[in-house]
């Protein structure tokens, strides 16, 4: 997005649209590998991480794009009302959309279906892989956007911005809720616990801890939700047995 909108001079309503386009197409073919190839989805998403890494990389010729267009930095720097600044806006109509998807929609019903028993949903005469495919490339978009207010954030595109974000991600989700056998979890869940996650780094920095301890505390965290988890599902396991 920065390197099109700064060093290509393409307009940014032309510019941020094609980021998006990149990260659906991205989403896509991640669902795509995962469906058609049976891959490991956690394999496919990691792969690609590193593809797009690079691809950053190769596109701003690895230095730090700078100079964005006035009307979006002031748009980025934009307080509504006096009070809620632009990126928040757009982080809770984004959180919004997807609750009410996976609330009220047969997409968002069908959404956790297959992740509590895909089978059930194919015999039900519904065909999973299109809506695994579609909640990647859902996914993908979501990503683009998430680009898009982090460069509205620092008002700078940089190569190596958000690196080793997937782990604040992951620790996130399961945070809040999210389980790993699927079928379980939500997207005000998954705010909770980001929200939480945020507190547990701002503590850490008041305590005086070095960026060398964060990532142990997070990694650690991360751990004791999946083993949580595992407890958890085994617990209610035991309860509809009986």
């Amino acid at each position: 997005m920065g390197r099109l909108a700064v060093v290509d001079g393409l307009p940014v309503v032309l510019a941020f649209p094609i980021g998006l386009v990149c990260g659906v197409a991205f989403g896509y073919l991640n669902g795509t590998l995962v469906t058609r190839l049976q891959m490991p989805p956690f394999i496919v998403t990691l792969g690609m991480l590193n593809v797009a890494s690079g691809a950053a990389r190769v596109t701003s010729n690895n230095s730090t794009i700078t100079g964005l267009p006035q009307p979006f930095v002031d748009f980025g720097n934009l307080i509504v009302f006096g009070v809620f600044p632009s990126i928040f806006l757009i982080a809770v109509g984004v959180i919004l959309i997807g609750w009410f998807i996976l609330r009220f929609t047969v997409f968002g019903r069908f959404i956790y279906a297959i992740g509590t028993n895909e089978e059930a949903v194919r015999l039900s005469g519904h065909n999973p892989r299109t809506y695994k495919v579609a909640a990647f490339t859902i996914s993908g978009l979501t990503a683009g956007i998430a680009a898009m207010v982090y460069l509205l954030r620092l008002n700078v595109g940089s190569p190596i911005a958000g690196a080793g974000y997937e782990l604040n991600a992951i620790a996130a989700v399961i945070i809040g809720g999210t389980s790993f056998s699927g079928g379980k979890g939500s997207i005000i869940g998954t705010l909770v616990g980001a929200c939480i996650l945020q507190v547990l780094t701002t503590g850490l920095q008041l305590f005086g801890a070095g960026d060398n301890v964060k990532p142990i505390v997070i990694g650690t965290v991360i751990v004791l939700a999946v083993v949580l988890d595992a407890y958890r599902d085994r617990f209610l396991r035991a309860i509809e047995s009986r």
